[in-house]
């Protein structure tokens, strides 16, 4: 893996979209199910809504918002993992070569 050139205007744009494409799915997916999950904590109060799909609101909203917590979570961790072993890597480049 080559690091891109962060002195650079086009090496620090690479290296942004690099970072913001390492572990989309669990971050997106996550933050679908915090928005939703507030949205049906609100929707009882808001839209006079008591029954959804013959469940209470709520409850579904907070059963959204527990399963979203660790996809966001989760993004985190993929997230620093891949930064940690590709700054290893670059490392482990700059040991061979000096």
């Amino acid at each position: 893996m080559k690091h891109p050139d962060l002195s650079t205007k086009e090496g620090r744009k690479a290296h942004r979209h690099e970072m913001r494409m390492v572990a989309v799915r669990p971050r997106r997916w996550g933050l679908w199910l915090l928005t939703a999950g507030f949205l049906m904590v609100l929707a009882p109060s808001a839209l006079n809504l008591h029954s959804l799909f013959g469940l209470w609101p709520p409850m579904l909203g907070a059963i959204c918002i527990i399963m979203g917590v660790p996809l966001l979570a989760a993004s985190v961790v993929l997230k620093r993992r891949y930064l940690r072993q590709r700054m290893a890597g670059q490392a482990m480049v700059g040991r061979i070569k000096g």
